[in-house]
């Protein structure tokens, strides 16, 4: 023997390792150790005992797990969550079969280790984030030593035991996924938006104006909605062709904040973001408090977004007599509507789907069936009392005019007001066609279809039938040509077009000699040549016109268009061979200079547009296409 073995004082490396009991042979007085132990058990189970039952109490009365932590709300009258310690001791019990005590310390130990790490990360988090509440009072608190103390927690973890450290973190992230998935909305504050918003700031900054490039032009939509009740199915359909670009909703109360006691648009806010939440969609809201519709569009298109993220297209509803349709008020709709098919599956998801409408959402009721009713949701996205429309022809056709002066795309949409996207691209409809029609058809003299306007047309056509729902449908395009022009010929050189452009589109020619007859401009031609008696001086005289005659400004062109003209092309469009398609894209021409012109250029329009089914007016500001990557 060694004197380690003799030696009551001096203890083997083995004897530590298997005896767990050799303090007592070695104490001064062998009770000593046995009362040590049973005292600091005792205090440690007691306080883990305490402390668990407190945490399981609160996730209970939070809902962070929904009804599987209901029975630990129960308290005593005193207020003791009695319910809640006694099912920790009997989780500590069931703990207790795996047998070993060195495994469960070393589990608990590396539970601890995480719980340390986790309150490290929260406040190196909180330091990064710049949270100007967050004020610690630890002296010599840094993010250095935040990191600090996750690393060394995360070591020590792992030096105790690897298999159960790796389980313990994939644990926790479990939990983290199923809080963040199922519990409900809490009012104690969220880390992650605090980090967001400051990453967010910081990137903003950074995104330059200056450093725009047409190659990475995207369209950012401001899209006008008066009452969302009948504007689901066009806040749906402009969703899918912003392609990942800024969509904000926005609507216009009028009134006059000097004589009101408070802001009347803060209370509405909840009812628009729920609205978003439930139609799953990727917009912001801004509502604005105007003395007019046409003021308050002003305002949005000059402060929505922020930065280099601001709106670049304006999108309104047309201005016709459709009656609207009230969306949210259908059972149907409002349990199983959702852009993404991610809304719930049938009526019975809620208990009351109008009782749920009404409480949820919190939007006056539509307009009567008076006349110049809007189909899209009021046209212009003004708040009216029921039975009045809140703006005139003459001011609709401003808010354009004003767009483009303000160097904004306008789009027009009409017949958006029972516009189904599931129903559209359903494998069960069949074929799918989106069809464009890139000339100005309201001036056969255009200078065809390579204009900044046609072109943005073309664009927009495109990140339609790009975006996923709409990738099988097929995109058709229509080049109107006039006798003398050779049919092919003119398909082949848009083709061309169409390759350099790297778009993928069915190119489709359409005769129109009989609608373009009906032109005032051929009217006039043909009075010429019977007044001259001659096909080459009636040639001579039009080409020595003003060419501001054939520019779509008042009088030349908007005054002077007929029913009959427009009618025919109407028809035109309407008789192409094919399905009908889904949507159509028709070129918007410029709203005429002369104010006077107003009412009848809305007029055409109506005449051009009318029983297409769900149309897009589309007028192009801005260079959005490019052939050079």
């Amino acid at each position: 023997h060694t004197h380690t073995d003799t030696d009551p004082s001096v203890s083997r490396r083995l004897l530590l390792q298997r005896d767990y009991s050799f303090l007592r042979d070695i104490n001064v007085w062998h009770p000593f150790v046995t009362v040590g132990v049973y005292s600091s058990t005792l205090s440690a189970a007691m306080s883990n005992l305490i402390g668990a039952s407190r945490i399981l109490y609160a996730l209970a009365r939070d809902d962070l797990f929904g009804t599987v932590l209901s029975p630990a709300k129960r308290t005593s009258k005193s207020g003791n969550p009695w319910m809640s310690v006694l099912l920790s001791w009997l989780l500590v019990q069931l703990v207790l079969f795996s047998g070993k005590l060195n495994t469960i310390a070393s589990i608990v130990t590396i539970f601890f280790l995480l719980v340390y790490a986790a309150v490290d990360l929260a406040c190196l988090m909180l330091e990064w984030a710049s949270a100007p509440n967050f004020r610690p009072t630890f002296r010599y608190f840094t993010w250095h030593t935040c990191v600090l103390g996750i690393v060394g927690c995360a070591v020590m973890m792992f030096l105790i035991n690897a298999i159960y450290a790796s389980a313990s973190i994939a644990f926790m992230l479990l939990l983290l996924l199923l809080i963040h998935y199922l519990s409900p909305t809490c009012s104690w504050g969220y880390i992650s938006q605090a980090l967001i918003f400051h990453q967010v700031r910081k990137y903003l900054l950074m995104l330059d104006v200056r450093k725009d490039h047409v190659k990475f032009w995207r369209p950012q939509v401001l899209l006008m909605v008066a009452n969302p009740r009948g504007s689901l199915g066009l806040i749906a359909f402009i969703n899918d062709i912003k392609k990942s670009g800024l969509y904000v909703l926005g609507h216009v109360q009028i009134g006059d904040l000097d004589v009101l006691p408070s802001d009347p648009l803060q209370c509405q806010y909840d009812s628009w973001l729920s609205l978003v939440d439930h139609l799953n969609i990727k917009a912001f809201v801004n509502l604005t408090l105007a003395s007019s519709i046409r003021h308050g569009v002003q305002h949005l298109l000059f402060i929505s977004g922020l930065g280099g993220m601001r709106p670049n297209t304006l999108v309104l509803g047309f201005y016709d007599d459709c009656p609207p349709v009230d969306l949210l008020q259908d059972p149907v709709t409002l349990s199983g509507i959702s852009i993404d098919g991610r809304g719930a599956s049938s009526p019975d998801d809620a208990e009351d789907p109008e009782e749920a409408s009404l409480t949820r959402f919190h939007f006056p009721s539509l307009r009567r069936p008076l006349p110049h009713h809007d189909q899209s949701g009021e046209a212009g996205g003004v708040s009216t009392a029921a039975g009045g429309k809140g703006l005139s022809e003459q001011e609709y056709v401003s808010i354009i005019a004003d767009a483009v002066k303000m160097r904004k795309n306008v789009a027009l949409a009409r017949h958006f007001g029972g516009f189904e996207r599931a129903a559209c691209v359903s494998p069960a409809r069949g074929s799918v066609c989106v069809d464009a029609w890139p000339l100005n058809l309201m001036r056969p003299d255009g200078s065809g279809y390579v204009d900044t306007c046609s072109l943005f047309l073309l664009q927009m056509a495109c990140i339609l039938n790009m975006s996923r729902p709409w990738q099988r449908a097929r995109l058709r395009l229509f080049l109107c040509v006039e006798k003398g022009r050779s049919l092919k010929a003119a398909e082949h050189k848009l083709g061309l077009l169409l390759r350099e452009l790297r778009m993928k589109a069915d190119v489709h020619t359409v005769p129109w000699d009989t609608q373009v007859a009906l032109h005032w401009q051929r009217q006039g031609e043909k009075d010429k040549e019977t007044e001259e008696g001659g096909e080459k001086d009636g040639e001579k005289e039009v080409e020595e016109e003003d060419p501001d005659d054939y520019a779509n400004s008042y009088p030349s062109n908007a005054s002077r268009l007929s029913d009959d003209y427009l009618l025919a092309v109407n028809k035109l469009i309407l008789d192409q061979p094919g399905p009908p398609p889904a949507v159509r894209f028709l070129y918007l021409p410029r709203p005429p200079a002369d104010t006077r012109g107003y009412r009848s250029y809305l007029q055409q329009l109506e005449l051009l547009t009318r029983d297409l089914g769900p149309t897009l007016l589309i007028h192009g500001i801005t260079p959005v296409i490019t052939t050079q990557l």
